[in-house]
């Protein structure tokens, strides 16, 4: 038996968690899982915190391939499988390479061919490495997303985060119903 604390069943929801979940499945998602489920246990934080999530992936200025690749780097910096399983095929239908998500995977660096996404991997991977961005990157970086893209740039990864987080403490299966599909 699992000590993970396990997914709140859908059927047996309060109001006002159900509220929620209708609103969520609703939405952009369609449905209600990975983290948003497990935020379910705390409705409010399941309500703010999905529709901070739908402003990140779909209302930021940041271009989709870029947010897929520090999506990416986060998933693996945590070792979130679920995160990583959802978002591989989201990264590949958005233009990153299959070369450049299996270096990611396999924690070697990757070979950029299109400048924004090696700047971008360069701030995501000093950001969760290091707990800062040095000058040098933040000026590459400023320059290609801007401010205000840089500022996005950080709060997804902040949101992918707080999402590998409450994934890690839940029993869940990825998808496919296996458990994982990072190497260690």
């Amino acid at each position: 038996m699992s000590n993970r604390i396990p997914l709140p069943d859908l059927t047996r929801l309060s109001e006002e968690q159900q509220h929620v979940a209708t609103e969520v499945a609703a939405g952009p998602r369609g449905e209600v899982r990975g983290p948003v489920r497990v935020w379910l246990y705390s409705p409010k934080l399941a309500d703010r915190a999905q529709k901070l999530g739908e402003f990140l992936r779909w209302e930021t200025v940041v271009a989709p391939r870029i947010s897929e690749l520090v999506i990416l780097v986060t998933a693996r910096r945590y070792s979130c499988h679920y995160i990583w399983f959802n978002h591989t095929a989201l990264a590949l239908q958005h233009g990153l390479s299959r070369e450049v998500i299996d270096c990611i995977k396999n924690r070697q660096q990757p070979v950029f061919e299109a400048r924004d996404e090696a700047i971008a991997y360069a701030f995501a991977n000093e950001m969760l490495c290091d707990n800062s961005v040095s000058d040098g990157t933040l000026t590459k970086a400023r320059g290609c997303f801007g401010d205000r893209g840089c500022i996005e740039l950080g709060a997804i990864m902040g949101h992918y985060h707080s999402g590998a987080i409450a994934l890690s403490l839940a029993d869940i299966n990825l998808p496919d119903g296996s458990k994982t599909c990072l190497p260690g």
